[in-house]
């Protein structure tokens, strides 16, 4: 087949553009595969955080890709479709998170949808942080899908709200595995400046207000001494909020942050000394994080929300908070501390899920269903 991926690919930064560029690895063993990328992804007003793209100092993949489409120019709608259009593939496969591209992608699907087959992969139908206006947007941007990938059911369930009829099919989200092997634990904490022999919990990734770090570090006032947090990810606006929290709880000086974009090269540091991954999240679908700590074979506490106890709790590869309160954050990482049992069946489960989660098995699973419609 030849297959067209519109979406963010190199030099764009982040989560979504990672799994781009694995999805195109993976397809590219067996099929013709383009990637068209954005000219412009999110005028800088909207993107709070440092910046959009990889950085000198960066590690990333890079996927050769034509640079079109510009979101706030709708001219550049029309000559991206063209591009693709004059291309001929078979099928286009389109990245959906947040409603803002539903213009942009729901008109360019729309018009390729006469001429081949139009696969969303949906990481959010129904964004994090919702608006009134992200229901009729997301609608318009459907009618453009011959079918529809989620990553979990949570995503499925809001998907049929909005379209009942949709086809669909949910492929759980695949492992990251370039991020390397775990280092030692002591000289790794050694080149932090971290303590040594503390009970390590870590909050890693991009931070936004729907990911509740203030939730965890009122959760985090409330243990004992021997534990420490790790904070790892680059601020979404203000960090304010989250230090005002800091500043008055116990155990301040046992709070590590490391407040900026961590690259691929650095992402087995902050895994190699985290005992417990906790995503104390007000809002999800999926994550991307849990992947990663899959890799590193770090067991999770998440909370109740979305795809989060699907993906995790149901597995058995963490612990699932019936709250996302910090007392009950504080309850499940004693719980999962004070018992060793749960780490053993956490990793045992986790090695099981790598065995199931692969980009091998995700590119299968999603050409079985291309051909089926």
């Amino acid at each position: 087949m030849k297959i067209a991926i519109l979406s963010c690919f190199y030099p764009y930064r982040g989560g979504i553009s990672q799994f781009n560029a694995c999805l195109y690895g993976e397809l590219s063993k067996k099929h013709v595969v383009k990637a068209f990328n954005f000219k412009r992804q999110y005028p800088e007003f909207l993107f709070p955080g440092k910046t959009q793209y990889v950085t000198a100092d960066d590690e990333a993949v890079p996927v050769e890709s034509e640079s079109l489409l510009d979101t706030a120019n709708p001219f550049s709608y029309i000559s991206t479709y063209r591009e693709i259009r004059a291309w001929e593939p078979d099928v286009l496969i389109v990245r959906y998170w947040m409603s803002y591209f539903a213009p942009s992608l729901g008109y360019i699907t729309r018009k390729m949808k006469k001429h081949c087959k139009v696969i969303s992969v949906l990481d959010n139908v129904i964004p994090h942080e919702p608006h009134f206006f992200d229901a009729p947007l997301t609608r318009y941007f459907l009618k453009g899908s011959t079918g529809s990938v989620t990553l979990c059911e949570a995503v499925s369930k809001d998907l049929l709200k909005l379209k009942p009829d949709a086809p669909y099919t949910v492929i759980q989200h695949p492992l990251y595995s370039h991020f390397g092997e775990k280092k030692d634990r002591t000289e790794t904490e050694r080149k932090i400046g971290l303590r040594p022999g503390k009970k390590n919990i870590l909050f890693f990734g991009l931070i936004r207000a729907y990911k509740g770090l203030d939730i965890l570090l009122e959760a985090f006032g409330m243990l004992p001494d021997d534990y420490q947090l790790i904070v790892a990810g680059e601020p979404y606006g203000s960090f304010e909020r989250y230090q005002e929290i800091i500043d008055r709880i116990p155990g301040k000086d046992r709070i590590h942050l490391n407040l900026k974009y961590i690259k691929d090269s650095e992402v087995s540091e902050w895994f190699s000394v985290a005992d417990l991954a906790v995503l104390p999240y007000r809002s999800a679908t999926q994550s991307g994080i849990s992947s990663v700590s899959y890799h590193f074979e770090v067991p999770m506490i998440v909370t109740d929300v979305g795809g989060l106890k699907e993906t995790i709790g149901d597995r058995g590869t963490g612990l699932v908070a019936d709250e996302g309160t910090p007392e009950c954050i504080c309850s499940e990482i004693i719980r999962y501390f004070s018992t060793p049992a749960i780490r053993e069946n956490c990793i045992a489960n986790i090695r099981i899920e790598k065995e199931r989660l692969s980009w091998k098995t995700f590119a299968i699973k999603l050409e079985e269903f291309i051909e089926s419609l």
